[in-house]
């Protein structure tokens, strides 16, 4: 099973991530961070395949996060998590700064797990 970390401020949209990977039998959740500066910690201690990252939470947002791990881990996949639908300016940052996708909230189980099984 893949290893994935959640990143997210928000506790109930984590849990809700949580449990569509819990319960797709292809992953397993090792963690969740509330801000990129925890998700970089976590991503030395955990050692994830795969991270789904919010891009906007207080302190360190998703796409400075970003920015750390593309350069410190060539092997980790992130996933940015968004509410913004992948409008504009965002959604294309993140893809250049390496994220493989976007996922859009609020969750399609489904469309989540597409995108998990396509990394």
């Amino acid at each position: 099973m893949k290893r994935v970390l959640v990143v997210d401020d928000s506790l109930s949209v984590a849990r809700q991530l949580e449990k569509i990977i819990a319960e797709s039998g292809d992953f397993t959740c090792v963690g969740h961070a509330k801000n990129g500066a925890e998700a970089i910690k976590m991503n030395h201690t955990e050692n994830p395949e795969i991270i789904c990252m919010d891009m906007n939470m207080p302190g360190m947002d998703g796409l400075t996060a970003l920015r750390t791990l593309s350069v410190m881990d060539k092997e980790v996949k992130v996933v940015m998590v968004t509410s913004l639908g992948g409008v504009g300016d965002k959604f294309t940052e993140a893809l250049k700064l390496g994220a493989k996708n976007v996922i859009s909230k609020p969750f399609e189980a489904d469309n989540v797990l597409r995108i998990l099984r396509e990394l």
